[in-house]
This record gives C-alpha cells, sequence and structure tokens, in this order.
C-alpha cells in the first residue's frame, strides 16, 4: 500500500522558521495561500540536498516557483554555497510575498539532519555522483519522496539496491534528467513506438565530447568553509585539490565531474539523458542489452581520469543494435521504412521520409507522458502515482551506460542477462557489479 504523504502543518512550517532564522518573520499572504498559492500546510516541503552548479542554476528555481511546493530547507557541506542557497530561498520567497522577508529557510551541512526533520516531504539531491545512492537510501528509509540528480549510481549492484529500498518503503522517486520532456526527444519516440519507421533495427546514441586532461595538482589546504571528509564520504580518500573538487565560492563546472571516484565521466553524464530516450522509444526502459562491447581512450596521465572518447556496441534481445559514441547529444532511430534523429539542440528532429516530422499520432495510438520534470515529480507526490522516470528506469538507463564502461575496461565481449543482472558465465566481469571503478583498472 502506497504511504500517505505527510504534509507541513502550518504550526510545524512556522516553528521551523522560527528555529533558522535569527529576528522576526513574516506571515505573508502566500504563506497563507493568497495569490494562488496552496497554503503552506497544503504545499509539499521540499528539502534540497546539495546546492552546487545544478541545484542553483537549475533545481532549485523550478521548486521555488511550483504553486504547490515550498522550499522550507537546504543542505550543503560547503558553507558558502549553504548561505549562498539559504539567501536565495529567503529573497525569493521574500520578493514573492512583498511584505518584507518570508519564514527562513533551514539550513543544514549535514543531510542526515535535514532527513531527520519530519516537516519535509520530499527532497531534490543534487550532490555530487558517489553521493546519490547513500542520500536516496537514507532519504527512503526516512520516509521522504525524493528527486535524484543523473546518473544514479556508481555501479550497477548500487542501482538494484536503490531501486528495491524505494519500492519497498512506497517512496516517489523521480530520476531527474529533462529530456523526456523535451518536445524532440518525446515526439521521436512516439513516432518510433507507433511504428512510422516500421521495424525498429538501430539505434544511435551520442554524448559531447567534454571531458578534458588535467595535470596533476599538488594537496592544498582544505577552504575553511568546506567539509570535505563530509564531501568525500563513501568515495576514497584523496588528498584535497581544488580541481578534484569545485571551484571556491563559485559555479564553475567542478572537477569532480572528472574524476572517477565521484564520477565516471560523459559515458554515464550526459549518457544518462541520451540512453534515456533510446531505451523508451526502444522499450526496452525496464530492461537492457545482452550483449556489449566497446573500446575508449583515457588521459594519459593526470588528476582527471574519465573517458576522453569511446565507442561502444550493444545488442538487445529483439535484435535492435545500439552504437553510442562520443560526438554530439542526439539519438538516432533507424528502421525499416525510416530513420529518425533527435538532436539536442538547434538542429530539432530530422527524418527521412520529411513528412515523419509533421505527421500527426491519432488519440487512439500509444501516447507517451510529456510534462516537466520537476512537475511530474510533485504531481506523483500528491497523487502517488509512479513517474515517468523512476528508480528502475534510473537503474536500467545507467546500468546500460555501466555495462559500456566495463567492456570498455575488461577489453572483451560481455554477455548480459538483463533479468538476473548478471553476466553470462563471466565471474570476472560479475565482480564488478558491486565494485565502483573508482580506480584504473590495468591502466
Amino acid at each position: 500500500m502506497a504511504r500517505p504523504r505527510t504534509t507541513l502543518s502550518r504550526r510545524g512550517f512556522l516553528r521551523a522558521a522560527a528555529s533558522a532564522v535569527a529576528g522576526p518573520y513574516v506571515l505573508t499572504s502566500n504563506a497563507l495561500g493568497g495569490g494562488g498559492a496552496a497554503p503552506a500546510s497544503e504545499r509539499i516541503a521540499i528539502g534540497m540536498i546539495g546546492m552546487g552548479r545544478q541545484a542553483v542554476y537549475a533545481n532549485v528555481k523550478a521548486f521555488l516557483h511550483a504553486s504547490d511546493a515550498r522550499v522550507v530547507a537546504v543542505c550543503d557541506v560547503d558553507a558558502w554555497r549553504l548561505e549562498q542557497a539559504r539567501q536565495l530561498v529567503d529573497n525569493h520567497y521574500g520578493r514573492e510575498d512583498r511584505s518584507g522577508r518570508a519564514a527562513g529557510c533551514l539550513a543544514f551541512r549535514d543531510f542526515r539532519d535535514l532527513l531527520a526533520r519530519a516537516d519535509i516531504d520530499a527532497v531534490m539531491i543534487s550532490s555530487p555522483d558517489h553521493w546519490h545512492v547513500p542520500q536516496a537510501l537514507a532519504a527512503a528509509r526516512a520516509g521522504k519522496d525524493i528527486c535524484c540528480e543523473k546518473p544514479l549510481t556508481m555501479t550497477l549492484a548500487e542501482g538494484r539496491l536503490l531501486s528495491d529500498t524505494v519500492r519497498r518503503h512506497g517512496c516517489v522517486f523521480r530520476t531527474d534528467s529533462e529530456f523526456r520532456s523535451l518536445g524532440v526527444f518525446h515526439r521521436a519516440c512516439e513516432l518510433v513506438r507507433n511504428g512510422r519507421i516500421g521495424r525498429l533495427h538501430t539505434l544511435r546514441a551520442g554524448v559531447p565530447r567534454g571531458d578534458t586532461s588535467c595535470s596533476p595538482q599538488p594537496p592544498m589546504p582544505v577552504p575553511e568553509e568546506l567539509d570535505y571528509d563530509l564531501w568525500r564520504g563513501p568515495a576514497p580518500w584523496k588528498p584535497y585539490t581544488e580541481k578534484r573538487v569545485h571551484p571556491p565560492r563559485g559555479y564553475g563546472r567542478p572537477g569532480w565531474m572528472r574524476c572517477r571516484e565521484t564520477c565516471l565521466g560523459m559515458i554515464t553524464n550526459w549518457g544518462a539523458h541520451l540512453i534515456d530516450i533510446a531505451q523508451w522509444g526502444n522499450a526496452t526502459e525496464r530492461t537492457g542489452p545482452v550483449e556489449v562491447e566497446g573500446r575508449g581512450r583515457y588521459p594519459d596521465d593526470g588528476l582527471w581520469n574519465v573517458l576522453l572518447d569511446f565507442e561502444v556496441h550493444y545488442r538487445y534481445a529483439n535484435g535492435v543494435r545500439m552504437i553510442y559514441r562520443t560526438e554530439a547529444p542526439y539519438v538516432r532511430f533507424e528502421g525499416s521504412e525510416g530513420w529518425i534523429q533527435a538532436d539536442y539542440g538547434r538542429a530539432g528532429l530530422t527524418a527521412e521520409p520529411a513528412s515523419l516530422r509533421t505527421c500527426t499520432i491519432a488519440s487512439h495510438e500509444q501516447r507517451l507522458p510529456l510534462k516537466g520534470e520537476k512537475r511530474d515529480f510533485l504531481d506523483c507526490v500528491q497523487s502517488r502515482a509512479r513517474t515517468v522516470a523512476d528508480a528502475e528506469v534510473g537503474h536500467r538507463t545507467t546500468s546500460v551506460c555501466h555495462l559500456g564502461y566495463l567492456a570498455i575496461e575488461l577489453g572483451r565481449t560481455l554477455r548480459w542477462d538483463p533479468a538476473a543482472e548478471r553476466f553470462r558465465d563471466d565471474p570476472e566481469a560479475d565482480r564488478l557489479l558491486s565494485i565502483a571503478p573508482r580506480e584504473p583498472w590495468g591502466l
């Protein structure tokens, strides 16, 4: 049975605000439900975990502008980022209410303190990749609904644990990739799923060449605002350097995205967007390929050690083959009667025959849901329905990326059983399912 959503009571909301901010607060008209917003007691109370680049530029804004949600808490191990986030939230609600400062936003250094709050309904996890699963597991066990940045996992085994745990606790879960919400990718998948290109036989997916090499940096003093031990968390210990973490007092692209102990690079990072679309169009979003082989190139040396470029070939049980490579962000579907390609950016949708771009999908045909990823999450928190990209879908998407990574690392064709989530007759590969590839193997 689905767990009923607990809401932040008005008394709990005001008490939480009073404990977070020194000085008086103003009970604003929006807090009471004016201006078209739901009253505070009926809004979904959101806690933001991780207030770095992605959270500030994308994630928090969507929740701040949702009339049925209220960001009530922020959390970050970097005190400067934490204070910037607290001010961002307080200033937003204060400006919106036009009556001075709104009830204040709670601020936490440790995500466990945020999760301990009974008056927080749901969390948005925007932390570095190596923290996604530990924090999502803790959130599920604390009874919170979860929206989590992609890629979900560092290993295949982590994904199975996460999906099973979320299901067991009855949590609403949304894998936070926006590509299913982009019209060009949504339409391509609907056309393919409704047979407009005939029998699908080939998928092609690409990601940008965004990762570069970086010369080694000597150990540096940890900035006073950063709790480096808590930032590192489950990752292996490495001495602090700026380019292993993130730029101090700024939001530039962080170095942790190019270090294998905290992220696998573009193969999972952008891959979690494009592979998700490929799986959606192929109707394999809850399973995976049966065979994979690949090759890739790493930096010769340096601090950053993720793949610079790669090409991976997959085969699915339905006979469809997929080629996944560093090139540009796109997904192309090729069938017996034509092809259709969805590009991220200006190119949009191209097809052969060209009429595919404007053909109509009838009401009785298969329709795929289309809504913003945060709206999908909030609607499902209210209804307790399954999101468009739940934990199982996010796990299976990231698994495809992990399989390609392992095939490159092991240097041979791997045969995969997507039902058992084990390799076929390959105990060496099986041993890597639960070992995060945080150190180069054979380099």
